[in-house]
């Protein structure tokens, strides 16, 4: 289902998905804002004393996913078909859509078209039960890791468009210090359990070595 043509009355992308209330993914999620809040990002990320690291790695790819969503649905009008031909990260670093299913040759094109794809594929992933259980005793399926890499690595990629080609927008609708603190929490939370490859984050290396020589 696709809501990038319709028209948005509220400003997240995709409907937010919601992890259910009083369920310990919940009470993790709160875990991970409490620690948020207070400002050291490196102490945020690591696995709280005890968890399981599927929960832990499943609870923050939800959120990283609600978040990209609020953050792109901010700029959707400045990213078109006319402004965005292809899905790219600068001018060397271009994306082709391919999901392994319905798509199985990657294909060329518009980067609204394809983060559209994008953020409907992540969504199917985490609506399904068997991939990321929400019931308590439920085991994560053994593919789980590599699903989420697959996950994290895709969402990296709605950064990366959006710092090469709408940081303006971004700056004129003074959402920077947004992007910047939500980009900085991702990247911590990816390296502390290794979970994108260093190829895949070079669209945006020397932002991540800014950001994370400012935190040493």
């Amino acid at each position: 289902m696709s809501f990038l043509f319709g028209s948005r009355s509220s400003k997240t992308f995709k409907p937010k998905k919601n992890i259910p209330e009083g369920s310990h993914q919940y009470e993790l999620l709160k875990h991970a804002e409490a620690t948020l809040g207070s400002g050291n990002l490196r102490q945020a990320v690591m696995l709280p004393e005890g968890e399981d690291l599927n929960e832990w790695i499943a609870v923050n790819t939800v959120d990283f996913f609600n978040q990209i969503n609020m953050l792109y649905g901010t700029i959707t009008e400045f990213c078109t078909e006319a402004s965005c031909l292809v899905m790219s990260a600068g001018p060397r670093y271009e994306y082709h859509w391919a999901d392994g299913t319905n798509i199985k040759k990657p294909i060329k094109c518009s980067a609204p078209k394809y983060i559209d794809y994008l953020m409907t594929w992540v969504q199917d992933q985490l609506d399904d039960e068997t991939l990321f259980p929400s019931k308590i005793g439920v085991p994560f399926p053994k593919n789980f890791m590599s699903v989420a890499k697959t996950i994290l690595k895709r969402l990296f990629r709605v950064y990366a468009h959006i710092y090469h080609q709408h940081f303006d927008s971004v700056m004129q609708l003074q959402e920077e210090a947004h992007l910047n603190t939500s980009f900085k929490h991702f990247i911590f939370f990816v390296q502390e359990f290794n979970l994108i490859d260093r190829r895949e984050l070079a669209p945006l290396q020397e932002l991540i070595e800014k950001l994370g020589s400012k935190d040493r």
